[in-house]
């Protein structure tokens, strides 16, 4: 299943690359639905579009909202929204452009815009903005980040938000056992260690096992390092099998079930959050989506800072997929779907969507707003992306394979790691192996 999976992407970048478009046309109606290889056309800028969600359950209600808005605004619009898990997306997303019913609009982060868009399915939106009132009011590098991620050559997501990285702490258990706040990685550490008690069913840490568990041991990994590139010299080879990124992950993964409870070997983040929320967990690394969760769980008991520095003092983090709106090349009402993600980009609509998430806006006016200077953990990581503090390790998102590698490739072998059937080095080794592949197909297609 792997192996057809990884042949399937590089087949379609290749074909992506070389502008053939090899991919099986079905018949579809007039409501959008088609195939990657589906070409679509404007439409009238009127009647139904259809919009999956990339995170439904967890935004559905914002996205409601800015939805009804829309109708508002756009009476003669009418957005059927779907809410996808987070998990499920990318595979129910793949399954559309071999078989039909794509979206017209729907979720595009920078973790998948490389494979959607290397099997033809997605709409180049560079056109488009640069005539749009949007244009000149995006973060010019989440643009970017975007545009790199799926593969330099076009921009096929508008940018939504930055979610970065962010250590929740809680400041009632830290005061009260007398520690000092987990700047570093060394009082990280120490605080983990000290806040656990398995007998009254305390831990100072949950770790991330299941489900998005490779992008947290990444992190983890060069933020303690301290190593602030992917790839060595050549661009060939990866770094994450340095032997300063083995040790750091043994460290790491030593914490399972010392200071840390069981359970974590399947959590994916919905467990994890809710289990950090239950009260008696000291720390978490998760990102700015889910501040507001922990607003409600403990008020002002808790902060939400950067990722601890790590030698000499120096801040590396991965980086975060910055996220976005992209639209099916199979739309038969183009026109309407750039209605819909112009006015969900614009200041008051990407502001109230942001203060929601917790996450940073891309519209530059939005990300001026009130609600950011109360929100701590976002004035925080938006300071550290741009004060000169941090290192951002670059995630090679552009590669087809990455989110195949980063997830069903690897999370299993992580949770074999944790529970100690395999070495780190064994582990990273593989990946490393992967990625080298992955690296050297992607350089001779594109040469």
């Amino acid at each position: 299943m792997k192996i057809s999976n990884h042949r399937s992407r590089r087949a379609a970048l290749a074909v992506a690359l070389g502008s053939v478009l090899a991919l099986t046309v079905t018949a579809c109606g007039d409501d959008g639905s088609g195939t990657g290889g589906d070409k679509g056309s404007e439409g009238s800028g009127k009647g139904e579009i259809v919009f999956w969600d990339n995170n439904g359950g967890v935004r559905t209600d914002i996205w409601k909202e800015i939805i009804a808005d829309f109708h508002k605004a756009n009476p003669d619009i009418k957005v059927e929204y779907v809410g996808i898990a987070a998990t499920e997306y990318q595979s129910k997303v793949d399954t559309a452009i071999q078989g039909g019913g794509l979206p017209d609009v729907g979720g595009v982060g920078a973790a998948m815009a490389a494979g959607f868009a290397a099997q033809g399915a997605l709409e180049p939106l560079d056109g488009r903005l640069s005539k749009s009132s949007l244009n000149g009011k995006l973060n010019e590098a989440m643009v970017e980040s975007l545009k790199s991620a799926g593969g330099g050559e076009a921009l096929y997501s508008i940018p939504t938000s930055a979610n970065n990285g962010v250590l929740y702490y809680r400041t009632d258990l830290f005061k009260a056992a007398g520690l000092d706040e987990p700047t570093t990685w060394d009082t990280f550490y120490k605080a983990a260690e000290k806040l656990t008690d398995k007998d009254e069913n305390k831990f100072g840490y949950t770790i991330r096992g299941g489900a998005g568990s490779i992008a947290q041991a990444l992190d983890a990994m060069y933020g303690q390092s301290g190593l602030t590139s992917f790839w060595d010299s050549s661009g060939e080879k990866t770094t994450v099998n340095d032997p300063k990124n083995v040790a750091a992950l043994e460290k790491y993964v030593g914490l399972y079930k010392k200071v840390t409870p069981a359970a974590d070997l399947n959590n994916d983040f919905t467990k994890m959050v809710a289990q950090f929320d239950s009260g008696t967990i000291g720390m978490l690394n998760h990102n700015l989506g889910s501040y507001q969760d922990h607003v409600k769980a403990f008020g002002d008991k808790f902060r939400g800072i950067p990722q601890p520095t790590g030698p000499g003092g120096k801040r590396v983090q991965v980086s975060n997929p910055v996220d976005g709106l992209g639209m099916f090349k199979s739309s038969k009402n183009k026109e309407a779907a750039w209605k819909f993600i112009e006015f969900a980009m614009s200041h008051e609509e990407n502001s109230k969507f942001n203060e929601s998430a917790g996450q940073v806006p891309a519209n530059n006016d939005a990300a001026k707003d009130e609600w950011i200077q109360k929100a701590e953990p976002t004035k925080l990581a938006a300071a550290a992306l741009t004060d000169g503090s941090t290192s951002i390790v670059q995630l090679p998102y552009y590669l087809p394979d990455w989110n195949t590698i980063s997830k069903a490739d690897n999370e299993p072998a992580f949770q074999k790691v944790m529970d100690g059937q395999t070495s780190a080095k064994e582990f990273l080794d593989s990946l490393a192996d992967q990625l080298n592949k992955a690296q050297a197909e992607w350089n001779e297609q594109k040469g």
